[in-house]
């Protein structure tokens, strides 16, 4: 049992890494298997594309890398997975029986994170991998805290703004439309004025949950934009599309029943939205779209709270 063994390393508590073996040779996988099956979920791949096909579908939390295969090299492998965004923080390990100061050369320029030689010893194979999963498992934790608000969970303003932009390129490259719905609590410094800033805090927790349980496609974005107002990004959305989920958003906060003495609108929390769909033009960018829907979001507010504008 490796849990036994003096001197190992263990990984951030309680969390199992995902780690995927690529070796041509069956035999290694699973001498790595039988080491890491205890602490780690294990997968495999017996060439360089099928690992490429595994991480792009599914992306692990590590690779253990064999240097020498048939077809695609280890070293390709480790320089795609560097070159693509969704797989550039995937740390790799080349497993490798040379002993060529040239090739290690070579694997730390390609983006390697650390080597393991052949033949494998399980204690040192169990250190590497714990202790690079650890400086993985952090770095996610930073990068969640760098792209949510901390206060609702959702995503925050950098994260937002980030998106917006490959939405906007997506959206221009596809000749397809960009929808965006801005919402802003209804009075909502009457509301902690009245109720405190502690409720004022928990009705925006649920206020943000119930928009994002409106967010039906992995690529619809619900996000704080700041203070008392969300955004929306929704791509290849059409104007009735984006205004369905408005209403839709607008009935949620409603069901949350969270009671507003102050609210000249309606006994509870409300909503006023605004909303804007444009084709991206190569001329512009995003901001237009935004500037867009905060006057639609002016006009649902001048006109009696409570309500979606959209243009």
């Amino acid at each position: 049992m490796n849990q036994d063994i003096p001197g190992l390393v263990r990984p951030a508590a309680g969390r199992r890494g995902r780690i995927l073996v690529v070796d041509d040779q069956p035999a290694n996988i699973v001498v790595a298997h039988q080491i890491l099956r205890e602490r780690h979920d294990v997968f495999m791949a017996t060439n360089g594309e099928q690992a490429l096909e595994f991480c792009r579908a599914t992306p692990p939390d590590m690779l253990l890398l064999d240097v020498e295969m048939p077809g695609l090299k280890g070293m390709d492998v480790c320089r795609r997975l560097k070159q693509d965004p969704a797989t550039h923080d995937i740390p790799v390990i080349f497993v490798t029986g040379l002993q060529n100061p040239q090739q290690e050369l070579e694997c730390w320029e390609a983006g390697a994170a650390d080597f393991v030689s052949k033949p494998v010893t399980p204690i040192t194979l169990l250190n590497r991998v714990n202790a690079h999963l650890t400086l993985k498992f952090q770095a996610d934790q930073l990068r969640v805290l760098a792209y949510h608000d901390g206060l609702t969970g959702i995503a925050n303003r950098r994260n937002f703004d980030e998106r917006l932009d490959k939405a906007w390129r997506h959206c221009q490259r596809a000749r397809s439309t960009l929808a965006l719905i801005l919402s802003d609590v209804d009075l909502f410094k009457k509301y902690n004025d009245s109720c405190g800033h502690h409720a004022g805090d928990e009705c925006l927790r649920q206020v943000a949950a119930a928009i994002q349980d409106q967010m039906r496609r992995p690529y619809d974005l619900a996000a704080r934009y700041g203070g008392e107002e969300f955004v929306c990004l929704l791509p290849e959305t059409t104007l009735a599309g984006a205004v369905t989920v408005a209403i839709k958003i607008d009935a949620a906060v409603r069901a949350l029943h969270i009671q507003h003495p102050a609210s000249s609108v309606d006994v509870c929390v409300t909503l006023s939205q605004g909303v804007a769909v444009i084709e991206p033009d190569a001329g512009e960018d995003g901001e237009r779209l935004l500037r867009l829907a905060d006057d639609q979001l002016y006009l649902a507010k001048r006109t009696g709270r409570g309500r979606v504008c959209a243009v």
